[in-house]
């Protein structure tokens, strides 16, 4: 028992790094490929600093990992596949249709689950 004690309390600080929109978003955008500090911003319309943090966090997690090119950070998913838990999870959001509108749910799985053209990881 103390196994899935420990096993459960992990998959928890996971649930938890993810559970913010803005994560969520970037770790899809990451499923795609490594991207800097400033593709992210700007392809998720979000302030440069708010995608740092995001990112800080999510690498002081295990999520994912930076490289450093000069000035620049580029950052790419450890597990990709944990983009594959996003997509999967709009099976549950269609069930609260009423938060959702299907064509939003449509529109994220169209894009979310396109094949990645640009990974290096």
């Amino acid at each position: 028992m103390p196994g899935r004690q420990v096993v459960a309390r992990e998959l928890a600080e996971i649930f938890k790094v993810i559970a913010h929109p803005d994560r969520i978003r970037m770790i899809e955008e990451l499923r795609r490929g490594e991207k800097d500090v400033n593709t992210l911003a700007e392809t998720l319309d979000l302030p440069g600093a708010r995608v740092s943090q995001h990112l800080s966090l999510m690498r002081a997690h295990r999520l994912v990992e930076d490289r450093r090119d000069g000035r620049r950070h580029f950052y790419h998913l450890i597990q990709p596949e944990i983009a594959g838990w996003i997509v999967d999870g709009l099976d549950f959001v269609e069930g609260r249709l009423n938060a959702v509108t299907k064509s939003s749910i449509s529109q994220a799985r169209r894009q979310w689950s396109a094949p990645s053209k640009t990974a290096n990881h």
